[in-house]
């Protein structure tokens, strides 16, 4: 199962950084609703999207596919996309795949 949480539309200004929640596990069969969810937040994000991935529990190849798609199209909207609180099993696919350079964190 994977759920996302985000801020309220009102509890997001243009200063403060769009924070969505992710948990579960990000592949082949919950990336299609993930991205659907995460694009759309895209439409009203600020200038720093970040996600928190401390509950993921995997994220195989189709999640991490999803990840470059959804920085892809936050960079053409101007946004930067920023990852925080990454798990060790997730860090670890990251740096394998040698995409973890192309991801920002946060603390």
């Amino acid at each position: 199962m994977n759920a996302i949480d985000t801020l309220p539309r009102s509890a997001v200004n243009a200063t403060s950084p769009t924070l969505v929640h992710l948990s579960g596990d990000i592949d082949i069969a919950t990336g299609p609703a993930l991205r659907r969810r995460l694009m759309n937040t895209l439409a009203y994000s600020t200038g720093l999207l970040v996600l928190d991935l401390s509950q993921v529990t995997f994220c195989g190849a189709a999640g991490l596919g999803l990840l470059v798609g959804v920085q892809s199209r936050a960079r053409a909207r101007g946004i930067t996309l920023a990852l925080t609180r990454v798990p060790a099993n997730v860090d670890r696919v990251l740096r394998l795949s040698g995409l973890a350079p192309h991801f920002p964190t946060t603390p």
